[in-house]
């Protein structure tokens, strides 16, 4: 199959997935240990509901002076920046989410390769999501900026 009959069905494939109620610190360990660019966040009932970037969490852990004075990263001690990551302790991802998260980009599984593209490009984001909604709604995997890319590329020559 070449990537011009290519349909979401069939490069969706599995990703590792976070509750909006799980803990921050246990979702932000699964995006470090898999080295994900963002993890899916779910609803209660199982649906996609967010994707929180990496970037976002560590905006989290950051605190909000050193933010607006930068200057003052350089004079933090690495005893004070290895404790940054207690800011997740006790947090939801929920409460993780922005207030402005990022647009979800949902696609049905008949899109092609360049709806799935266009609709990456415009979402700003490494994954699409695959639902069908056939009767009953179902995720059917996501698609990562990379798997397009092997796809579009096709084998090295």
């Amino acid at each position: 199959m070449t990537g011009d009959d290519a349909r979401a069905r069939d490069l969706a494939v599995e990703y590792k997935t976070v509750g909006i109620d799980d803990a921050a610190t246990a979702a932000a360990r699964l995006r470090a240990e898999h080295e994900l660019p963002t993890l899916l966040v779910l609803d209660r009932e199982g649906m996609p509901k967010a994707i929180l970037p990496a970037s976002q969490m560590i905006e989290i852990l950051v605190p909000a002076y050193v933010v607006e004075d930068s200057t003052l990263a350089a004079v933090v001690d690495e005893g004070h920046a290895d404790r940054l990551c207690q800011a997740l302790e006790g947090r939801t991802v929920g409460e993780c989410l922005a207030r402005k998260a990022p647009v979800l980009p949902v696609t049905d599984p008949d899109a092609t390769v360049l709806e799935i593209a266009a609709l990456m490009t415009q979402a700003h984001s490494p994954l699409v999501t695959v639902v069908e909604q056939n009767g009953e709604t179902r995720l059917l995997g996501v698609i990562t900026a990379t798997h397009l890319l092997h796809r579009l590329l096709g084998p090295p020559s």
